[in-house]
């Protein structure tokens, strides 16, 4: 009974969003600046739901009681007590992100009964002179950082590179960060929507408001020492998957295709995610079944479908899984 999976976006606006994934909205233009799409969620109050096929309208929740370790895999059913383990997302910057963090799980579970949030970023878009912010200069005191806060002047110790189109970053928690202006990325992260937001370039809202700051919060979990193994570096082969990332929280291929090939999943127990991040539709074929993913599309395969075929005439995956 089960099948590859689409599911409804989730559209987020934010003060920062922007236009290009106004496409998702199917023809509802009522969100003005929308910053995210939440292409599969298990996040309570953000739950995914399916749009196609004859499990239309379920529930991600309700496929995982129904379907259990047929859908996400027996180990993954066991290890996260039923509940889906990763949020998978497009994001838009028109605007600069406020410089913020997530914490770890620890203290996650301690403070707010979730879990942390360790994430990744796969650019798909960055127009020219974009940055982002990715951890400090160099390592600080906390008490310098408190200083440059106060004064107004954090922006002067935090780190900032410019960015390209396909390029990888993998943020752990308490790595301070901030997507800048004109980017455009897919971002693979824990099911936690703990942030701690440091600083918001003193924007506010139509009313006139601020957004909330974290500062006390974030003390205990930022990671004041400098980082340099943000980035991912890799080749890309084609139709054959490389290794971005191989972490604890969740896995991360990279795949680009141009032309027919099978994958096997008979040694893998998990669902998996695709995230087409290129410019041209993948066709993927189960059991005699077409499914088009366009690009900016996310699909999930069922942990109990073992083979499948895609095919291209040129197009970049993320492949998921746990």
């Amino acid at each position: 009974m089960l099948y590859p999976f689409k599911f409804k976006p989730i559209l987020k606006e934010k003060i920062w969003g922007g236009n290009k994934l106004k496409s998702k909205s199917k023809g509802d233009l009522s969100q003005k600046q929308i910053g995210e799409s939440w292409e599969i969620s298990g996040v309570e109050g953000d739950i995914s739901i399916v749009q196609n096929g004859a499990l239309a309208g379920r529930t991600l929740n309700q496929l995982i009681s129904e379907f259990k370790t047929e859908l996400v895999g027996e180990t993954v059913f066991e290890k996260f007590n039923g509940e889906f383990p990763i949020l998978i997302k497009f994001i838009e910057a028109q605007e600069n992100l406020s410089v913020q963090l997530h914490p770890s799980d620890t203290l996650a579970k301690k403070r707010h009964n979730s879990f942390g949030k360790t994430e990744m970023w796969y650019i798909t878009e960055a127009e020219s002179n974009a940055e982002l912010i990715i951890g400090f200069k160099e390592s600080i005191t906390i008490d310098r950082y408190k200083d440059s806060l106060a004064k107004g002047q954090l922006e002067d110790v935090l780190n900032k590179i410019k960015v390209e189109e396909e390029e990888v970053f993998f943020i752990k928690p308490g790595l301070v960060h901030a997507i800048g202006a004109g980017v455009t990325l897919a971002e693979i992260q824990q099911t936690s929507d703990v942030t701690y937001r440091l600083y918001d370039w003193l924007r506010v809202d139509k009313e006139g408001r601020s957004r909330e700051l974290h500062t006390d919060l974030a003390l205990e979990a930022i990671d004041f020492q400098v980082n340099s193994d943000y980035k991912i570096e890799y080749d890309s082969i084609f139709n054959s998957k490389v290794s971005l990332v191989d972490s604890p929280y969740f896995k991360t291929n990279f795949l680009e295709i141009n032309q027919r090939i099978t994958l096997d999943y008979s040694l893998v127990d998990s669902f998996v995610i695709y995230m087409n991040v290129g410019t041209q539709i993948a066709e993927l074929t189960h059991d005699k079944n077409l499914f088009v993913l366009f690009p900016m599309e996310t699909i999930l395969l069922p942990a109990c479908i073992k083979k499948i075929e895609f095919k291209s005439s040129g197009t970049k995956l993320l492949e998921i899984s746990i």
